[in-house]
């Protein structure tokens, strides 16, 4: 239960960071690099929300142990735990997207804001950007998932609080 607890704290946290930045922050400084803290941020809520549902899920004797990486939890997740909650494909793909973008951002030769949006420029200068509405949109998706998260969470640790007698 520790292990739960600490990645929903975590998961939790960083939202509140993201959603501070995106909707208070930025209007005031008007800064893009600020989306770049969101970005991050709400890849580290899901990242540990997926945290949070795993342990939770090999602590109710459901998973067998799995690797402490993302790429090892990600795929235990999707396969295993994804469809017995009814997680949709589309959420684990905002969660892929969001890591994509970081690690585009970390590897690209040249970063800049431009108006309201952060642009990073790839090998080859595809350019990828970041504006306020689409990390409101990830926001939003990100807060849907950490529902979900708390829904799988409380409602089995309310039933095993309160069994049903037959």
């Amino acid at each position: 239960m520790e292990k739960t607890g600490e990645a929903r704290e975590k998961a939790l946290r960083n939202l509140k960071i993201a959603n501070h930045l995106l909707t208070q922050s930025y209007p005031l400084l008007q800064d893009s690099k600020l989306l770049l803290a969101v970005l991050q941020n709400l890849f580290l809520a899901m990242a540990n929300a997926m945290t949070a549902i795993l342990a939770h899920e090999h602590e109710e004797k459901r998973l067998p142990a799995f690797s402490d990486n993302f790429d090892a939890k990600f795929e235990v997740f999707k396969l295993k735990v994804a469809p017995r909650h009814k997680i949709l494909p589309e959420q684990l793909q905002t969660i892929l997207d969001a890591r994509t973008l970081i690690a585009a951002q970390k590897d690209a030769p040249v970063t800049f804001t431009r108006k309201d949006a952060f642009v990073i420029c790839e090998e080859g200068y595809r350019m990828k950007t970041l504006t306020a509405k689409d990390m409101k949109v990830m926001l939003a998706k990100t807060k849907v998932f950490i529902q979900q998260m708390d829904r799988i969470l409380t409602a089995e640790d309310t039933e095993n609080q309160n069994p049903q007698a037959s």
